[in-house]
């Protein structure tokens, strides 16, 4: 099974070099299909591994090489597949493999078509080394390349100034809340003398309480910003800049949940300190709630899946928060395929409206695309939690597990917010497929996406239809690695009252979306309505005005006194200091250069010179001697020395 491992693994690296071979190079088509294929290797292998371990085979763990070895510090390139690992590679590599395929026909016409897919891969390999690492340093290793590769890729398009600013606030704010990630991860290493996973997880019930409660803290405050919680949480709907494939990857299914596979990973860590758990449980709560609300009347397509998104991270950590370990890592898998599928389908009517991400400008397209309107559909009732598909199983159990350990307030955020997203789900379906075709104002002729395109997107169409079914063995399969344990209701009236009432709410919530915004008559807003114009709507559409707030009180504040710094300090005493001694030495060795004229007159000259100045300094130390040698004698008389 070793070789599985590596070929996992490193299948992604070889696809990004051979992409990266023709960057200079006019868009090659087979470049995309080489890599592609790489991708999928890489998926074959993880298949192999998750069968492996599903059929209850044991971990595989290798170390290739020492990495790190100086005194006590020992960290190897070591990796770990289990079953936690492994359900990460496979959601990886799954939505890479669809992404890749569907990349070849979305990127068809771009100039950077090579340089995208060696990116892309490159993002790929770094997730790998992230949820493959055996311990706290190889992640972070592979949580600074997805970093690193997610600017290149929100990026992507640098020629757009909205694109670079974007990619910019990403990685700074990221980078913000890694030092304390990298704190925590110190912390680790003092505490208990490793990085390594399983000799950090045993120390961890030998330290104190504070100790363990930091730690958590400062892990934590990375994963905040990994997964874009708040109030780090302004990047990820700015992120949206870059291609649609970027977004699926990126900002569905991979980097965005690596906070949530952080704080899994740790459970051993999160599971001594509750009361940090807590707080993790209602930052997620509120930040579920928070994004959902902005959802609720935002004109930009993707931008709305984007807030879904943060919704349901919200609703990943208040799982995992509250100890539900599985259930969180079950939400991550099923939520990474109906939303990837969602972003997939958005860059389909993209492409047919000429990259417009208005809804209100569109309308009537489920008559010229009817395949993604299906799959959009079928994908937002995953999102929405409808049953029979993905989102009904892993929603309702982190409600079930809110409501089996008496956090009613949490229970009753997260069902409430269950409503919106059905809401603002169905609001972008009515918007974009049903109605009249307001697009025909605009000139604009919509048309299908290319057959293979929705080929490669069908796997995860299928998945965020069946893969409920599979809760049961999944649970099955991690329970001994996560320590969990199943959330039922004691009393089965309670339990289908909850069912059913989760499922009468929400379908009401889409109900109204549809009578709502699927009719006739729906006018591009222009701003003048009673609506546009509210307090409530305003607050909402201007994100609650936190990024005005960053701008203003922050940004601008650090922006003004750097400035201050470089006028008053910089330029007037560093750069003046500095320019002050060379132009002192300039001017003396401008002065002095005489000295070399070659003239044997002015040579005997300066040889006297330099001769008296000799002498001079022989009579002046000779008699500063001789009184420092009379001066110790006459103390010494006297009985002083």
């Amino acid at each position: 099974m070793e070789k599985y491992l590596y070929i996992a693994l490193f299948a992604p690296f070889v696809s990004s070099l051979f992409s990266a071979l023709f960057t200079a190079t006019p868009k090659k088509l087979f470049t995309g299909i080489i890599a592609s294929l790489l991708i999928f290797t890489s998926l074959v292998s993880s298949t192999i591994l998750l069968i492996y371990l599903f059929k209850g085979g044991e971990p595989i763990h290798v170390e290739m090489m020492t990495w790190m070895a100086t005194g006590d510090l020992y960290i190897p390139f070591g990796f770990l597949v289990d079953q936690v690992s492994v359900t990460m590679m496979m959601v990886v590599t799954l939505v890479s493999t669809v992404v890749h395929v569907y990349a070849i026909g979305y990127m068809d016409h771009d100039k950077g078509f090579n340089r995208f897919f060696s990116w892309l891969s490159a993002f790929v390999f770094s997730m790998m080394i992230l949820v493959m690492s055996d311990n706290y340093a190889g992640l972070f290793i592979g949580w600074e390349g997805v970093g690193l590769c997610s600017w290149g890729l929100i990026g992507f398009w640098f020629h757009k100034e909205s694109a670079s600013w974007a990619a910019n606030e990403a990685f700074i704010m990221n980078r913000i809340a890694d030092l304390g990630m990298l704190i925590g991860i110190f912390l680790i290493y003092w505490n208990t003398g490793t990085l390594q996973y399983d000799g950090a997880f045993a120390a961890f019930h030998t330290l104190d309480p504070t100790t363990l409660t930091w730690i958590g803290i400062f892990l934590f405050i990375g994963a905040m910003g990994k997964s874009a919680q708040f109030p780090l949480h302004t990047w990820l709907a700015d992120a949206m800049e870059g291609p649609t494939p970027v977004s699926a990857l990126i900002h569905a299914a991979t980097m965005v949940t690596a906070g949530v596979y952080l704080v899994i990973r740790s459970n051993e860590l999160y599971s001594l300190i509750p009361d940090v758990g807590l707080f993790i449980a209602s930052l997620g709560t509120f930040v579920a709630l928070f994004a959902a609300s902005m959802a609720l009347v935002n004109r930009d397509m993707k931008r709305i899946i984007a807030y879904s998104t943060l919704s349901q991270l919200g609703y990943m950590f208040a799982a995992a928060g509250l100890g539900a370990y599985w259930v969180a890592l079950f939400h991550l898998m099923a939520h990474a395929f109906f939303k990837a599928l969602l972003f997939l389908g958005a860059g389909n009517v993209m492409h047919a409206m000429h990259d417009e991400l208005d809804p209100f400008k569109m309308g009537g397209l489920k008559k010229v695309m009817k395949w993604t309107w299906i799959m959009m559909t079928i994908a937002s009732l995953a999102l929405a939690g409808i049953f029979p598909f993905a989102g009904f199983f892993s929603k309702d159990t982190i409600l079930e597990a809110a409501f089996a350990d008496h956090h009613y307030v949490i229970y009753g955020v997260l069902l409430f917010t269950a409503g919106l997203t059905a809401f603002y789900s169905f609001r972008l379906v009515a918007l974009i497929f049903h109605g009249e075709e307001r697009y025909k104002l605009f000139g604009i002729h919509p048309h299908e996406a290319y057959r293979f395109m929705l080929v490669a997107m069908s796997p995860l169409l299928l998945f965020a239809i069946i893969a409920g079914v599979f809760q049961e063995p999944f649970f099955h399969m991690v329970e001994e690695l996560l320590r969990a344990h199943e959330y039922h209701i004691h009393s089965h009236t309670t339990l289908w009252i909850m069912l059913l009432g989760t499922q009468i709410f929400v379908g009401l919530a889409i109900l109204y979306a549809y009578k709502k915004y699927a009719r006739s008559g729906i006018k591009v807003p222009d701003g003048t309505s009673a609506t546009e114009n509210s307090f409530i709507y305003k607050l909402l559409i201007n994100q609650y005005y936190i990024p005005y707030f960053y701008e203003e009180y922050i940004i601008r504040p650090y922006r003004e006194l750097s400035a201050v710094f470089w006028q008053k300090i910089d330029i007037k005493i560093v750069d003046a200091t500095v320019d002050g001694i060379a132009g002192i030495i300039y001017s003396t060795g401008e002065k002095t250069r005489t000295m070399q004229s070659g003239n044997l007159s002015t040579m005997l000259k300066w040889m006297v010179v330099g001769l008296v100045v000799l002498l001079s300094l022989a009579v002046i130390f000779g008699v500063t001697v001789r009184y420092s040698d009379g001066a110790a004698s006459a103390l010494s008389g006297l009985g002083v020395m």
